[in-house]
């Protein structure tokens, strides 16, 4: 795997810490760039702890949901959301666990909520409840949220994922430095207000996320497909990382194979030009993670075997000249387009970005050119960062590479850490001027010596 994701709703705060901890050192131990990605819980509502037994609620069954209750069982299900009573109607209908289960409300008596199974299933720990979001008076982050971020900023966190935005101003509000000084900041796109408010969320995120669980809860799941599609074209399209997630493989939670449709949904995602592909219950509570991410690493692999370069590196450039941008914006676009036709056309075997801040590697991945993109960079964050980045090998270089004879090194680089071989040509881009400046000007074409 290229990044992992230590999800916050569940468990303390200490055994987070001691999950990050243990990540570096494996990391370290295997000399192998992992990106390590904290999921706030944001304004969420959960069920009190099933415990760690699966537990049937069985269609028709009648239950009592009781807000502030900290634990559930079949017939009581305990909510961590106070003002539940207030945010929903009778006659809503509440999916638990991203749709496994349906629970319609009957009835709103003083301090609990009478509903009936409509559509039961299988849950256990404590399954997310899904109540409408334009409803929900919890604001994004929360002060639990911005708590556990401070302790892992301060531990060196690479990536944060934000949950439930809403809007662009949501992110702002996180309020850390700017990567790589700071994490990268992932929003999470799980609401109506969200997809209604996509191009500034993109433009005020460092990567994006599409949590179809909840999406699929608040559009209804025949919008989702399409969806995916724009939000994962917009963020490519602007130079940003995009996620796909939730229920990807979730057969394999107990299953030793996924499905044909879900190998079939994680291809198309590919084929959607996604850049990471996101396991959660299949990994955290699943049977087998090995056997789930080595399974997940084969259909993707095949999939990019598949991938239309061609056609996505064409329908990129025609959307950028369709949108507007800035003089640094146009001329990273003419230089990443120029790299991207003259490695495809010259039969480069590999792009060589070398990047500050990730911008250089992330503005070229946005071409999915059919080379490998080497990204050195001097910041070591920058380097674990861009491992959710599609297409991306990054490396660290020990010091800012600002001449021509310093990039030449790095090819040599490249090379010794058996990336190229001696004889290939390579296509070496970079930015030239200030990091503030957040342009790529700079592209050569060389031989690998």
């Amino acid at each position: 795997m290229d990044v992992a994701r230590i999800g916050l709703a569940h468990g303390s705060l200490d055994e987070a810490l001691a999950r990050y901890h243990m990540l570096r050192r494996v990391a370290d131990e295997l000399h192998h760039t992992l990106g390590i990605l904290v999921d706030l819980p944001g304004p969420k509502v959960r069920l009190g702890t099933f415990g760690n037994l699966p537990v049937e609620l069985d269609t028709g069954q009648r239950v009592t949901l009781v807000p502030g209750l900290h634990e559930s069982n079949a017939s009581v299900l305990g909510v961590d959301y106070e003002d539940l009573l207030r945010d929903i109607h009778t006659g809503d209908v509440l999916s638990v666990g991203d749709g496994a289960v349906d629970i319609r409300v009957e009835s709103i008596d003083g301090d609990s909520a009478k509903a009936i199974i409509s559509h039961g299933g299988t849950v256990q720990g404590r399954p997310g409840l899904h109540v409408p979001s334009d409803r929900l008076g919890l604001q994004t982050p929360t002060p639990e949220d911005l708590h556990m971020l401070d302790v892992f900023v301060d531990e060196g966190i690479d990536m944060v994922a934000l949950s439930f935005v809403r809007s662009a101003h949501d992110v702002r509000r996180v309020g850390t430095e700017p990567y790589p000084r700071g994490p990268l900041v992932i929003a999470k796109i799980e609401t109506r207000s969200a997809v209604e408010n996509l191009p500034g969320i993109i433009e005020a995120s460092g990567a994006i996320m599409v949590a179809r669980g909840d999406l699929g809860s608040e559009l209804g799941i025949e919008e989702l497909p399409h969806v995916q599609k724009k939000i994962i074209r917009d963020c490519i399209s602007g130079g940003k990382p995009v996620i796909t997630a939730t229920q990807m493989f979730e057969s394999m939670i107990t299953a030793p194979a996924p499905t044909r449709a879900e190998v079939t949904d994680v291809a198309n995602a590919i084929f959607d030009g996604t850049s990471a592909l996101m396991l959660s219950a299949e990994t955290a509570v699943g049977a087998d993670p090995v056997n789930v991410v080595a399974t997940m690493s084969r259909v993707a692999e095949r999939a990019d075997q598949e991938f239309d370069y061609d056609s996505w590196a064409r329908q990129i450039r025609e959307l950028r000249k369709a949108e507007k941008a800035d003089r640094n914006e146009r001329l990273t676009d003419a230089m990443t387009s120029a790299a991207w036709r003259a490695a495809s056309e010259m039969g480069a075997a590999a792009i060589i970005c070398i990047t500050e801040s990730g911008f250089t590697a992330r503005s070229m991945a946005r071409f999915r050119p059919q080379m490998p993109i080497i990204a050195f960079s001097p910041q070591p964050r920058t380097v674990r960062q861009l491992a959710l980045s599609w297409g991306a090998i990054p490396i660290n270089t020990a010091s800012r590479v600002d001449s021509l004879s310093l990039m030449d090194d790095l090819v040599i680089a490249a090379r010794d850490a058996g990336h190229v071989r001696s004889g290939e040509l390579v296509a070496v881009l970079a930015g030239a001027g200030s990091t503030a400046s957040r342009s790529t000007d700079v592209l050569r074409l060389a031989s690998v010596p």
